[in-house]
């Protein structure tokens, strides 16, 4: 069965609902059980909640497949990075010590030339302020969290209330 489209989710929703209502008018000692049962059978409600957790569930793999393919390719990333800049490093350093300031090929041209310096900060606390980047201060969510679970009041912050979660279970 393919994801059920949110209107027809709606739809067998409100479907429900309203077999539910005219139920409950009809036969009033229906105990909840009884009620239950009888709206399975009219409905595809459940089955229709059934595949959109299992599509969730294929998502959610997905998605961690994906994150742990994207660590290893920036660690890979990170390693041909490092690896080019020490070529590079070792051609230049060839190149000076035996006197190549221009390097001519067919698919590329290399040339020596003096670079910028690079800053060296030797008292940092002679840095005059204008060389400074203000910043504003940042909440910490997470203290500000841990505090408020522990019982502390806090001025200014509460925590709201709790919100009904999915919980599911694959094992």
């Amino acid at each position: 069965m393919a994801t059920p489209r949110p209107h027809r989710l709606q739809h067998e929703v409100t479907k429900r609902q309203l077999w539910k209502e005219r139920l409950q008018d009809v036969y009033p000692e229906l105990d909840d059980e009884a009620l239950g049962d009888t709206l399975e059978g009219l409905t595809d409600l459940r089955e229709m909640l059934a595949e959109i957790i299992r599509s969730a569930l294929a998502d959610e793999a997905m998605a961690q497949g994906l994150k742990g393919r994207i660590e290893d390719m920036k660690t890979r990333l990170a390693r041909l990075a490092a690896t080019a800049e020490r070529k590079r490093q070792i051609a230049s350093d060839c190149m000076a010590e035996a006197d190549i300031q221009k390097l001519l090929q067919p698919d590329f041209t290399a040339s020596l030339r003096p670079g910028g310096g690079s800053v060296i900060v030797s008292d940092i606390e002679q840095v005059p302020e204008a060389y400074w980047v203000p910043q504003a201060p940042k909440l910490d969510r997470q203290l500000l969290s841990a505090h408020l679970r522990g019982g502390q009041q806090v001025p200014g912050a509460c925590l709201s209330n709790p919100k009904m979660t999915l919980a599911v279970r694959t094992k």
